[in-house]
């Protein structure tokens, strides 16, 4: 059994189910049905970069940069980099609701407590490699890090 339909009310509709945002119209009339659909792609919300007082800041829009400042732009080539020596879940304090370890333009100690990293049910301290400010901070409490993934800058 074959079944045509109006291309000019086929279009209508589809025009409406973009019109209203619906994701799918069905009609029904006697023993014909028709079911228009569509999938919507949402484009991924792009991932904080860094933590200044607390908050998240977005990543912001691409634009060409000079060579020289390759370190800004891939904190993993930065000289100040602290980087995860495991894989494993990054927190900024030592417990929630309490004081963060560090903050953006505070001085640290070399061996002071920057982080810690839970892996295998284990909290394990990431200290300060040097004496330094926190300029800036690449991970939010609670995010998943990898080895060798950049956490803070230490200048």
């Amino acid at each position: 059994m074959s079944l045509t339909f109006d291309p000019d009310a086929l279009r209508a509709l589809a025009t409406l189910l973009i019109d209203s945002g619906l994701t799918e119209i069905e009609l029904e009339e006697g023993d014909r049905r028709l079911r228009l659909a569509r999938t919507l792609m949402q484009a991924p919300a792009p991932a904080p970069i860094m933590v200044q007082g607390g908050h998240e800041a977005p990543i912001p829009a691409a634009t060409s940069a000079p060579a020289a400042s390759a370190d800004a732009a891939d904190p993993a080539r930065h000289p100040g980099a602290v980087k995860s020596p495991m894989v494993g879940v990054a927190y900024l304090a030592p417990e929630p609701g309490a004081a963060p370890f560090i903050a953006i333009g505070q001085t640290v100690s070399a061996g002071q407590t920057l982080l810690l990293i839970e892996a295998m049910k284990t909290f394990n301290q990431i200290k300060a490699p040097r004496a330094g400010t926190i300029t800036r901070i690449l991970i939010t409490a609670g995010q998943p890090v990898e080895y060798d993934e950049p956490l803070v800058i230490l200048e």
